[in-house]
């Protein structure tokens, strides 16, 4: 039988999302985003203001707005405009090269890119960008002949008549980080993403008296469903404008947030700097943690270093915010599900399978992506009789927790063997000088694939030798134990802040010739 979350009360009205803030606290803040604070009736007010230019560009509802710009308050402040005018968001990673932002803008169809200004040279190098209907809206500067955005939001266009909200029309584009080939465009309706934001904030029990930072970049779908959740329900959100761990723990003493959501490797580092202390972290009600399985040793250490408890999530692109752990005893787990999301875990014959048994997740519900955006063929490939296939392999205990075995693609098999990278990392971390882990298979003519861990140390230790490393992790894992160790200077991390297996198979392979 599938497996139930919470009922869902219903969709967030995203072209609407500031009503409980305006109606309780309209004078207190609504977005703090370096030294610029807007309370809810200016960002109310910005939000018309941008729609109405948005809207005398030309664009009409349906068009497509790419983005290319870093994390700021005027993005969220972009994506609210362009849903209040019925536009379809596209966001892009700001690491984004010419090429990959012109595979964006080709699956998107965009109308408009609004780039920020130090990115001048990649969009000029881009094929793309001037070719596009509208052309580029710059932010932060001058960007050639581009509009200016700052000009659209301080224009004087009379309020025009938005469109009345379609819930099942697209709201947003994302894509995915393209380990598996080019990305594709996720697809979310008004009404799918309202599903996630409202879900979320039922699942992080948010009120109008809490202070939520998204510790990740709100061009990704996890920071950016936190903080679309966190104006839904009256709270204030601070956008950061720097994701260095050091500047995150800034802001932990100046604005004493009560939610904090960045990546497992961030949240890492953030609890191994000197100068962090238990009072920083004490305002938080919940630390957060998303991507990767933070392993256990790590979250008993970052206990012991700040008092704080991390909670881990999961989610996907496509399926964002879909688990969250509570409890404080189910550590390494991603918890239970959230509210409107089913799930169903079948092996190779699309069996379901009994408790503590690992098997393939497939997800449902109302927060589900609609679709891969111009891609039929992936759409179907991926959700069968509207079950999403995850790829993530998971078992499921008898109280509903989920525990997350690694992903079908990521497997690595070792005579006959499954082995789950994340299990090895974690083993591998519990050596004292190793501050990151990332392990990968690598082909073998008698083995089938071994196993190599790329490590990064901790600053000022000496490298202690691979044997060293490897008999630490064969304590805890026994034959899956890394065959070699490599020391990197620094560990590749994809554009969700996760290890980048990918680039370290391409080492890999490197090294192997």
């Amino acid at each position: 039988m599938p497996l139930f979350g919470p009922q869902l009360s219903g969709p967030a009205d995203l072209t609407n999302l500031l009503a409980s803030g305006l109606a309780d606290r309209p004078g207190q803040p609504a977005l703090i985003s370096g030294r610029r604070v807007r309370t809810w009736e200016q960002l109310e007010q910005d939000i018309a203001t941008l729609a109405a230019g948005l809207t005398a560009l030309g664009l009409q509802q349906g068009d497509r707005v790419a983005s290319l710009v870093p994390n700021r308050g005027e993005l969220l402040l972009h994506y609210l405009a362009c849903l209040r005018a019925g536009l379809v968001v596209a966001p892009l990673n700001y690491r984004y090269t010419p090429a990959e932002i012109d595979h964006a803008l080709d699956v998107s169809q965009s109308s408009v890119l609004v780039a920020h200004a130090e990115r001048a040279d990649d969009v000029r190098a881009s094929a793309l960008a001037s070719r596009l209907t509208l052309g580029v809206v710059s932010v932060g500067g001058a960007l050639d002949d581009a509009r200016r955005f700052e000009d659209l939001l301080s224009s004087d266009e009379p309020t025009v008549d938005l469109p009345t909200p379609d819930f099942g029309a697209a709201a947003f584009v994302f894509f995915t980080s393209g380990s598996t080939g080019k990305p594709k465009g996720v697809t979310h309706s008004l009404s799918s993403f309202g599903c996630i934001a409202s879900g979320w904030a039922e699942s992080m029990a948010l009120t109008v008296d809490d202070v939520v930072l998204p510790g990740s970049s709100i061009a990704h779908v996890g920071s950016l469903a936190t903080s679309l959740a966190a104006l839904s329900a009256g709270a204030t959100v601070i956008v950061p404008h720097s994701l260095d761990p050091a500047d995150l723990l800034l802001l932990l003493r100046e604005h004493r947030p009560t939610h904090l959501l960045t990546t497992s490797a961030s949240l890492i580092s953030l609890g191994r700097l000197d100068d962090a202390a238990p009072d920083d972290f004490a305002s938080l009600r919940l630390c957060m943690s998303g991507g990767d399985t933070f392993p256990p040793n790590l979250a008993r250490e970052f206990a012991d270093r700040t008092g704080a408890v991390v909670h881990q999530t999961y989610g996907l692109t496509e399926a964002t915010s879909c688990m969250f752990n509570a409890s404080a005893t189910k550590v390494g787990s991603p918890g239970v599900l959230c509210p409107g999301y089913a799930a169903s875990l079948r092996d190779e014959r699309g069996q379901e399978v009994a408790v503590d048994v690992e098997a393939n997740l497939w997800v449902s519900g109302d927060p589900v992506m609609v679709g891969y955006w111009r891609d039929p063929h992936a759409t179907a490939a991926s959700i069968v009789d509207g079950w999403f296939d995850t790829g993530d392999v998971m078992r499921v205990d008898a109280e509903g927790y989920f525990w997350f075995c690694g992903r079908k693609k990521q497997i690595i098999v070792h005579d006959g063997s499954n082995i789950a990278p994340q299990e090895v990392e974690a083993a591998v971390m519990t050596h004292p000088a190793v501050e990151l882990a990332g392990v990968v298979g690598v082909p073998d003519e008698v083995h089938g694939e071994n196993v190599w861990a790329f490590v990064t140390l901790k600053e000022g230790v000496e490298a202690p030798p691979a044997e060293d490393i490897i008999q630490a992790a064969k304590g805890k894992v026994g034959y899956k134990a890394p065959e070699a160790v490599l020391v990197l200077d620094a560990m590749p991390m994809n554009a969700s802040g996760k290890v980048d297996r990918l680039a370290l198979s391409r080492l890999a392979a490197d090294r192997l010739g």
